[in-house]
Parts: C-alpha cells; structure tokens; sequence
C-alpha cells in the first residue's frame, strides 16, 4: 500500500507537493475543529431551563452560577444578559449581541482556510492534468505514434493529480459544510435563548410590582381587621 502511493505520488509530477500540503493543512484544521466542538458541553435547551428555573426562583447567583458551570456559547451569552439584569433591555440584548458575536468568530476559526482549500485543490488537479498533457504531446512530438509509452507518463500525471486534487476537495468541502451547519445552530440557538431570556426578565419585572402591592393590600386588610 505504502509504495504505490509513493509510486502514484511519483508520477503524479510537481503537483503532487502542494496537493500534500493542501490534504495535511485541511487534516489538521479538521482535527482542530472537531476537538474544539467536542469540548462544548451542554444541551441549549438544559441550558435555557436550568437558568430560567434560578431566575424565576430569585437566585440571580445562581443563574450566574449556571452559566459558568455550562462550557457553551450560549451560556457565556446568557451570562452577559444575566450580569445587567436590571438595566434597560436594548442594553442587555446589545450586551449579549456582542458576547454571541465573540462566541461565533472562535466558532468559526479556521472555517475560511478549509474553504479555500476545497477551491484550490481542484483547481491545482485540473492544473496538474495541463502540465501533463502539455507532455505527453511533447513526448508524441519527439517520438511519434510509434512509442506510446513516452505518451504514458503526461497522461498518468494528468489522471493521477485529477484524482488527487478531487478526493481532498471533496473530504475538505464535506467537513467545511458540516462545521458550517453547526456554527449556524449555534447562532441560531444563541439568538433564540438571549430573546427567551429577555422575555423572563420581563416575566420578574412585572410579576415583581404585583407582588408587593398584594403584600401591601394584605397588610392593609390585616390592620383593618
């Protein structure tokens, strides 16, 4: 196995150098990513419920204090609504609008490289496949029709660089959409929890007022009594 891919390495021409670089560049960025999602801890719905159940509770510490406990990028979000609690809303959600725009960029690191990756890579293929049938008709120029095997060598480096170029593109471009797909969720998941948790604090806000007049009344109707 090992040496017939130095063989088709071989034959495959110059190209084959930066179709190298490009596979071990995108296998590293991969690898990253993936080790970088797989330490997000937590479900947004877990997430949103436990924060919410604190809150409703009255336990702003607590609130905090689940957030810090949740390695997400929703918890860290909802953290910063959570430590302006009290403040106008349009300052909160700026707050928060900033924090998830902070949490996606480290998301989405790296996701350009293997973008441009997946475009290069063929490119540099169907480039290989030029440079090899420029010699094979070099080689057919010299030695005619009759020595097919001159002609071999253009075409195997073109097929083989083709092939190359292709296979990277589609491993790159297929991870590239998979960590895209999951970046969106997680944008989608941090807007949809900074809203709900907006929405809870208007739920303590009016419940609050409400309280305490019926806790005045109940002392009113106490002394009357």
């Amino acid at each position: 196995m090992g040496g017939t891919f130095f063989v088709y390495f071989r034959q495959g021409g110059p190209l084959m150098w930066p179709l190298l670089l490009c596979s071990i560049v995108g296998l590293i960025f991969i690898i990253e990513r993936v080790i970088a999602y797989s330490r997000i801890k937590g479900e947004t719905a877990e997430i949103f419920s436990t924060i919410r159940d604190t809150l409703l509770a009255r336990d702003f510490r607590g609130s905090v204090e689940s957030c810090e406990s949740f390695d997400h990028p929703v918890a860290t979000t909802l953290k910063s609504g959570l430590l302006r609690f009290g403040k106008p809303h349009y300052e909160i959600e700026k707050a928060m609008e900033s924090v998830a725009l902070h949490e996606l960029s480290k998301l989405e690191k790296g996701l350009w490289i293997l973008a441009t990756l997946a475009n290069i890579s063929p490119l540099l293929g169907f480039l290989g496949t030029v440079t090899g049938m420029i010699a094979s008709f070099e080689a057919l120029a010299e030695v005619g029709l009759g020595n097919p095997q001159a002609v071999a060598g253009g075409i195997s480096e073109a097929l083989i660089t083709t092939a190359t170029g292709l296979s990277i593109a589609l491993v790159v471009q297929a991870a590239y959409n998979y960590f895209n797909n999951r970046v969106s969720n997680f944008a989608l998941d941090m807007e949809t929890s900074a809203s709900m948790l907006l929405e809870t604090f208007g739920e303590i806000e009016e419940g609050t007022p409400g309280e305490s007049s019926k806790g005045e009344s109940g002392e009113e109707r106490t002394q009357v009594i």
